[in-house]
């Protein structure tokens, strides 16, 4: 995630090193979904070792550079910050334990596309904590809804265990909404760094009490599952964050919040390829309806947010992307 500041219209000309960046960065994360549902591993036990996996990494760095910061976040003046780190770490669990197990039972692309309907959920906070939403962005909510119902009507028809994927997808959306939502508050002085150490430590904590309370295997896998997971953490939750994040400095955050979308396609791409998902026909029209919806709710957020502030304005995080 990124704290930055810029001014609106005066980023760095677009060169081929962010382009080929921000290409890497929607490969990254299209490969999440299909990972999932390749590795012969329950979905909770997945999510706890991604995010285990990245707090090893993170860790180090944390304790060498942000010592102080993080005994201040924990025992310190920074604690209401640190309260919402471990909210959002939380909620970043629900998040994990919903998107996660759905694209095990429905298809890589109905999983993707639903868990796309983070900014949809998003805009409605924002109207709950009394922000005013523009017409367009009810728009497209309204486009988003309608996509995901035709989507999820066609998966109830073929079978029962495709439409709770799907709902559960939905649900994993949700979460990440909320989890931005708080991460929002604790990036307003805590650092990238301290925040996602925190945070997907709370994460897997939380993973692994469920995991052992519910009886889940961590362990036993066969090598092809281990290179799953190790594949979503360097893909998915390192490597596709960063070069959003780098990103930033010369494409706005709507852009890149639309670029993100370019992973429901992706995923449903690579699952087709390598795991032989072809989405189901009557799917794809509500798939692609909620997508359009998802880019208008997007778009029509930014235009309102840059009507309402010309000046130099803070870079938001791109939405979660799994």
């Amino acid at each position: 995630m990124i704290g930055a500041v810029h001014t609106a219209g005066h980023r760095p000309p677009l060169d081929t090193l962010t382009v080929g960046a921000l290409a890497l960065a929607v490969a990254a994360v299209s490969s999440s979904a299909p990972l999932v549902a390749f590795a012969a591993a329950p979905a909770l036990a997945v999510a706890f070792w991604r995010n285990m996996l990245s707090v090893a990494v993170l860790g180090p760095v944390a304790v060498t550079r942000r010592r102080a910061e993080l005994r201040a976040l924990l025992v310190g003046p920074g604690r209401r910050e640190g309260l919402y780190c471990v909210l959002s770490g939380v909620a970043l669990a629900a998040h994990f334990a919903t998107w996660m197990p759905s694209a095990k039972l429905t298809s890589v692309a109905a999983a993707t596309a639903l868990g796309a309907t983070q900014p949809v959920w998003q805009g409605l906070i924002a109207r709950w904590q009394g922000r005013r939403l523009p017409a367009a962005v009810w728009a497209g909510i309204a486009v988003a809804v309608l996509g995901a119902a035709l989507a999820t009507g066609a998966d109830v028809a073929v079978s029962g265990r495709a439409f709770a994927g799907d709902l559960l997808a939905v649900a994993g959306g949700m979460f990440a909404a909320v989890y931005t939502a708080l991460g929002e508050r604790a990036r307003a002085s805590v650092s990238t760094t301290g925040y996602t150490t925190v945070c997907y430590g709370v994460c897997a904590l939380i993973l692994l009490v469920v995991c052992l309370v519910g009886g889940v295997r961590l362990h036993g896998y066969d090598g092809g599952t281990w290179l799953a997971i190790l594949g979503l953490v360097a893909g998915a939750q390192l490597l596709g964050h960063s070069m959003f994040n780098y990103a930033l400095h010369r494409v706005s955050a709507t852009t890149v919040s639309v670029l993100i979308l370019l992973e429901a396609p992706g995923a449903a791409l690579i699952g087709w390829v390598w795991l032989g998902q072809l989405p189901r026909p009557l799917a794809l029209p509500g798939l692609a309806l909620l997508l359009v919806g998802v880019a208008v709710v997007v778009l029509g957020g930014a235009r309102a947010g840059r009507r309402a502030a010309p000046v130099p304005v803070p870079v938001d995080p791109p939405p979660l992307r799994d």
